[in-house]
C-alpha cells in the first residue's frame, strides 16, 4: 500500500489495523469471512473506473469491449456452478436485491409474506422498520416455541388465510435446513412467488453441503460475501425467462445505474473458486465444524435455539447463564472471539440488548481449523461468559488470559488474503 500510505497515511494505518486485527481474532460471525487474495486483488483493480449501465451488449455507454466479457463470464459461472437458467450479478448488496425481488412481482400495498425478524428474517422480508413493511402489507411466519423450528402447518395456515403474491424464505439466523419443497408448495397452493434468500448459506449449497433451492424457489437471491467467500455484493437467480426479464428490469433501471464491475469481477473469481473440490471440502467442514462447536457449547449448558445446527450458524441464548448478549458479545471481542449479539424467538429483551448471540463457522474454517480448534473454542466462550456472569474482576482476568491464547491458536492458522 505504499501509494496509498504516501497520499493519505491516516487511512493507510487504519487498514493495517484492521489486517493486524482480523489476522489476530476468532472470526465467529455468521455473515463475515475471508476472501483470497485473488479476489482481494480483483476488488483493488480499474475496473472501478467504468461506468456500465445497462448489460452485455445493451449498454448505454461505450467502451465496454472488456466489461461485457467479464459480467458475461461472471454470469456463466453463476449460472453453471447452481444450475440456473438466469443470473444476475449486478445487484449492490443482498437488500437491493431483494428489494428488486419486490420490484419485480409486486406493487406498493401488495401482500408479502416473510419470517418474522426476531425469530431469524430478514429486514427486507417485510419487516416494519425496513421500506419493505412500510410499503408493501406485511404478514409473518415464526418459530413453534418448543422446537425452535418452523411449522410448515402454520405457514401453510397464514398463507391460506392472507394469500400473499410473494413468500420469502430463510433469513438471517436460521440455525436449520430450509424445506424449500414444503415453501413450494404452499406457494403454489395460493399462487405466490416463492423467493429464496439463501445469502447465509450459498457457500453450502454451491458445495452441496445443504440442500438447493433451485427447482423450487421461483428467485435465489445471495449475498456473494458470507459462506460464498466472495466480495460484499449479491446476486438474483431464476429458472424462469419471464422471471428472469422482470428481474433484470427491476435491478437496472428499477433500482440502480451503473454496476460495480471490480466487485463484479472479483464475483467471477470467487464463482471460480466456488466450483472447486477444494471449496467442496470446506463447506462440508463448515457444517461439521458447527456441529462440534454447537455440541460443545451444548455439553457446557449453552441453551442452543432448536438445540443445535444444520448448517454454519448457531443462535444461543444466554439467559441460563445469567448474563445478556450484549455484554458477553462485547466481553468475547475482547478475550478475540468476535461475535454479534443476537434477538432470539420469544426474546423479552429489547433488539439493542437481546438475550442471544449469533455464531458462524465459516471464517475459523476458510483458515484451517477443523472440530478440534471448534471444542476449544466453545471451551474460551465457555470460561469467558461464565466469569463475566460472576463480576467484572474475574471477567477481566479470564478475558486476558484468553485472549492470549487465542493469538497462539490464530498465528498457527493464517487467514486467507492477509
Amino acid at each position: 500500500m505504499s501509494s496509498l500510505s504516501s497520499v493519505d497515511p491516516q487511512i493507510a494505518e487504519l487498514v493495517k489495523a484492521e489486517e493486524r486485527r482480523q489476522a489476530d481474532t476468532v472470526k465467529l460471525i455468521a455473515s463475515e469471512n475471508y476472501v483470497s487474495k485473488a479476489v482481494l486483488e480483483a476488488t483493488g483493480t480499474v475496473l472501478t473506473n467504468k461506468y456500465s449501465e445497462g448489460y452485455p451488449g445493451k449498454r448505454y455507454y461505450e467502451g465496454q469491449q472488456v466489461i461485457d466479457q467479464i459480467e458475461t463470464i461472471a454470469i456463466e459461472r453463476a449460472k453453471s456452478l447452481f444450475g440456473v437458467n438466469h443470473a444476475n450479478v449486478q445487484p449492490y448488496s443482498g437488500s437491493p436485491a431483494n428489494l428488486a425481488v419486490y420490484m419485480a412481482f409486486l406493487t406498493p400495498g401488495d401482500t408479502v409474506m416473510g419470517m418474522g425478524l426476531p425469530f431469524g428474517g430478514h429486514l427486507t422480508h417485510g419487516w416494519s422498520v425496513s421500506a419493505t413493511g412500510k410499503w408493501f402489507n406485511p404478514v409473518r411466519y415464526g418459530v413453534r416455541k418448543d422446537t425452535g423450528r418452523v411449522d410448515m402447518d402454520e405457514v401453510r395456515e397464514i398463507a391460506l388465510r392472507e394469500r400473499p403474491k410473494l413468500i420469502f424464505c430463510g433469513g438471517t439466523a436460521i440455525p436449520r435446513t430450509i424445506d424449500f419443497p414444503a415453501f413450494a408448495e404452499i406457494a403454489r397452493e395460493v399462487g405466490a412467488v416463492l423467493a429464496a434468500d439463501i445469502a447465509h448459506i450459498a457457500g453450502l449449497v454451491a458445495g452441496g453441503a445443504h440442500p438447493s433451492p433451485v427447482g423450487h424457489a421461483d428467485v435465489i437471491s445471495t449475498t456473494t460475501h458470507k459462506t460464498l467467500r466472495g466480495p460484499r455484493g449479491a446476486m438474483l437467480m431464476a429458472t424462469s425467462d419471464e422471471h428472469a426479464a422482470a428481474l433484470n428490469k427491476a435491478v437496472f433501471p428499477g433500482l440502480q445505474g451503473g454496476p460495480h464491475n471490480h466487485t463484479t469481477a472479483a464475483i467471477a473469481v470467487a464463482l471460480k473458486e466456488a466450483a472447486t473440490d477444494d471449496f467442496r471440502a470446506y463447506a462440508h467442514q463448515v457444517v461439521a465444524n458447527a456441529r462440534a462447536l454447537a455440541e460443545e457449547l451444548a455439553a457446557r449448558g449453552f441453551d442452543l435455539v432448536s438445540g443445535g445446527t444444520d448448517n454454519h450458524l448457531i443462535l444461543m441464548d444466554l439467559t441460563p447463564k445469567g448474563i445478556g448478549g450484549k455484554p458477553a458479545a462485547q466481553a468475547l471481542d475482547r478475550a478475540g472471539l468476535e461475535t454479534n449479539y443476537n434477538t432470539v424467538p420469544f426474546d423479552t429483551r429489547k433488539p439493542f440488548d437481546p438475550s442471544g448471540i449469533r455464531i458462524g463457522t465459516a471464517g475459523v474454517t476458510s483458515r484451517g481449523m477443523g472440530e478440534d480448534e471448534m471444542r476449544q473454542i466453545g471451551a474460551w466462550i465457555d470460561q469467558v461468559v461464565t466469569a463475566l456472569a460472576k463480576g467484572e474482576d474475574e471477567a477481566e482476568h479470564a478475558i486476558t488470559r484468553v485472549a492470549g491464547e487465542v493469538r497462539e491458536l490464530t498465528s498457527r492458522f493464517p487467514a486467507p488474503g492477509l
